[in-house]
């Protein structure tokens, strides 16, 4: 075993009954590092072009971060990967809680899962033995009763399970840990679903060895601290709210869509309303805070909603408040608290399954569809009644439901009559909850990014770049040129280096919030736990290594990236012509999005040329 990582993965194929370990070089992991670096290598060259996403050749699968598993902190990421089946593109998912150290506890790097079983089944990987087990008593249930059922049965363990939106291959489908930790985004839930796998089951004991103990325990104890310190700011307000302290600060900046992208704060959604989702509000419920694995910080809480029947449940992040609030200009708050715990159990997105519902009420409104097509129901806005008995309708694939559950494209494409004016959506995928026209170089990233819609994929105007880029900031040795903020060649240089910088903390396992709280010893960190001398140079390159090959597998499935358009009402300016000049920054062709073969040969990707040329 290396220092950080085992340099071994674990592959099983489903129709075959049968696993494999696999050693991978270290040239892999300082190429790719860990999560979804290391799973677009794995997958692009083992999965052919153009392989159905929901057929037996796929493949997909779980990917901690290189970091994750040790104490470093904010580090317990991973991802979930492979072909996207909502929108045929580059797929991934991030997700925090548990599983993912556990992973490297059963002393892997990464799970691939091929092939397809002919009955429900689940996975085994315990102390070491490994076992594709009946899942037939399993299939139906939410993912709360499968780990429950599960943990009863094998002790205690990590699950990552899909539930019944998986199990109806709805295409915004996503797979759960932690009983509500989901990797909701890309539909790889249906993946999952598509396979017969129910449910993967962890418990193991290897260690990470680390190249050196005493440095990543001196800088893991004086971050930590500081964090406990912290009397103030972001990071106590992400301490008491988590992300919900944006439910209403959003609202008022601009950021947060309202109406389906179509209304304002002021005319649709004012302050009055706002407060009544305030994550003020919402903490009024708060039982205990819930962290990640290796995070200080611990924005997530457990809630009692008495009033709807929750005696457990999690807290819902902004996004869900957002698109389940504001969007719908639906102000009930016991009905977010409802539909949260609906979609977590269901394990489906909230984003695309909020934003199809204000898709359904802009149909209704319209006249476009009536209440025989809604089995009655109401679409109205702040209908909040009929918004949850929709969801529920989605989550089963019953009625206007199963039309809806494989989001608003699929949907405006079978309804027609003009509902595609009311699909919100960037190459199939609904777009997340921060407004392009408030953060301008947000309206590239949704329309270009390898995969689509993302909030979560780097954009310059969007989450703590500024602080990040300031000489000696958040990262030591990273700074963006000066006027970034204006356009020009400096703004398109700081584009590309906030993605080359992101893609290598994604990939390191780190929470995309780490650049909110404060000065943090990446390098050191990495030194600690793997024993590399590396530079921030070294690890933006790796990270525009990753983005190009994630570019260049979405290229690879047909996808004509350069001419994919957002709906009107979600931008305020031009955006292609933005995407363009980060091209030529990025050693990309601005007409056709495709890298060039002298950028591809520089990456050390020169095995993608043949594909795209």
């Amino acid at each position: 075993m290396t220092n950080g990582y085992f340099g071994k993965i674990l592959w099983i194929d489903l129709s075959e009954g049968a696993f494999k370990e696999e050693s991978l070089p270290e040239e892999y992991y300082r190429s790719y590092l860990g999560g979804y670096g290391l799973a677009a290598k794995l997958i692009y060259e083992h999965m052919p072009a153009k392989t159905d996403p929901l057929g037996s050749d796929s493949i997909f699968g779980f990917f901690p971060g290189l970091l994750t598993g040790t104490i470093a902190p904010l580090t317990g990421r991973f991802m979930v990967a492979g072909k996207s089946p909502l929108t045929g593109t580059w797929g991934d998912s991030n997700c925090g809680g548990y599983f993912g150290p556990e992973i490297k506890k059963c002393g892997f790097d990464a799970i691939l899962i091929k092939g397809k079983a002919n009955t429900p089944k689940y996975i085994t990987i315990i102390d070491g033995d490994k076992q594709i087990i009946d899942a037939t008593d399993l299939w139906g249930l939410d993912v709360v009763q499968t780990e429950e059922k599960l943990t009863e049965k094998h002790g205690k363990i990590q699950v990552a399970s899909i539930g019944q939106a998986g199990e109806n291959l709805s295409l915004i489908s996503g797979i759960v840990n932690d009983k509500a930790r989901i990797a909701g985004r890309s539909g790889l839930g249906a993946v999952m679903g598509s396979k017969n796998l129910k449910a993967i089951v962890l418990k193991g004991n290897n260690k990470i060895s680390l190249a050196d103990k005493d440095l990543l325990s001196k800088h893991t104890k004086e971050y930590n601290q500081q964090i406990q310190e912290s009397k103030g700011g972001i990071t106590q307000i992400f301490k008491t709210l988590g992300t919900t302290a944006g439910n209403t600060m959003m609202v008022q900046m601009g950021d947060t869509p309202v109406k389906n992208w179509g209304g304002t704060a002021k005319e649709d959604y004012p302050t009055e309303r706002q407060n009544k989702i305030s994550g003020m509000e919402i903490a009024k419920y708060k039982q205990k805070a819930y962290g990640c694995f290796s995070c200080p910080v611990h924005c997530g809480a457990i809630m009692k909603v008495s009033e709807v029947g929750l005696e457990e449940t999690h807290r819902p992040e902004y996004e869900t408040c957002a698109v389940f609030g504001p969007m719908l200009l639906n102000d009930d708050l016991m009905s977010i608290f409802t539909i949260n715990d609906l979609c977590n159990r269901a394990g489906i997105d909230t984003i695309s399954a909020g934003t199809a519902v204000a898709f359904a009420i802009e149909c209704f409104e319209n006249g476009i569809i009536n209440k025989d097509e809604t089995d009655g129901l109401e679409l109205n806005w702040g209908n909040s009644s009929a918004i949850v008995e929709l969801v529920k309708k989605m989550i089963d694939r019953e009625g206007i439901g199963d039309i809806l559950a494989d989001g608003v494209k699929i949907a405006s494409e079978k309804i027609g009559n003009g509902s595609h004016e009311y699909a919100i959506h960037s190459g199939g995928q609904e777009l997340g909850m921060h407004s392009s026209k408030f953060y301008k170089s947000m309206g590239a990233t949704f329309a270009f990014d390898p995969t689509p819609g993302r909030h979560t994929t780097p954009t310059l105007d969007f989450g703590s770049y500024g602080p990040i880029g300031k000489p000696n900031g958040l990262f030591e040795g990273f700074a963006l040129p000066e006027g970034y903020t204006n356009s020009g060649e400096n703004r398109s240089e700081a584009e590309k280096l906030v993605v080359g910088i992101w893609q290598s903390l994604n990939s390191l396992g780190l929470c995309e919030f780490a650049t909110s709280f404060q000065k943090y010893p990446l390098l050191e960190l990495i030194t600690g736990v793997v024993g590399w001398d590396i530079t921030i140079d070294e690890l933006v390159k790796t990270g525009l290594r990753i983005q190009t090959l994630r570019q260049a597998f979405t290229l690879r499935e047909g996808i004509d990236i350069i001419n994919n358009k957002l709906p009107s009402r979600a931008v305020g300016i031009d955006y292609l012509a933005d995407y363009k000049s980060y091209c030529e920054k990025m050693g990309w062709n601005p007409e056709s999005a495709y890298p060039l073969e002298e950028t591809l040969k520089d990456l050390n990707l020169g095995f993608v040329i043949t594909d795209l040329y």
